[in-house]
């Protein structure tokens, strides 16, 4: 399922959360399914599990999955949280230009614009 590609860019911390949250989105991995232990994942691959562990905790800062200590790391009960996280970002953008004094509508057309992928 996860493999490390040593011609990619990305670091393999990165390349395994990208591709644990690829299959979660995909429904390959279903919520609450259990996910291999740091050890166990890290010796497939051939990285230090200190890799694997900060994918995981990278995940689990995302709440794309849950770590209960000795019970292991599941796919938390939600799935993929993109539009949550998404919910999350739109209400952290609308408090910082309301710190910065810009109005809603202008707010909404930079956000608008970006999206669309057009340059400010």
């Amino acid at each position: 399922m996860i493999a490390i590609d040593p011609d990619d860019s990305a670091p393999p911390s990165e390349q395994i959360r990208a591709q644990v949250l690829a299959a979660v989105r995909s429904g390959a991995l279903a919520p609450g399914a259990r996910l291999p232990t740091v050890r166990t994942l890290a010796a497939e691959l051939g990285v230090a599990v200190n890799t694997v562990a900060k994918a995981y905790r990278e995940l689990e800062k995302d709440e794309v999955v849950e770590t209960r200590g000795r019970n292991g790391t599941t796919v938390s009960p939600h799935g993929d949280p993109g539009e949550r996280l998404a919910q999350v970002a739109a209400e952290a953008y609308r408090a910082r230009t309301e710190e910065l004094g810009v109005d809603p509508a202008t707010a909404l057309a930079i956000v608008t614009a970006s999206l669309s992928g057009q340059q400010g």
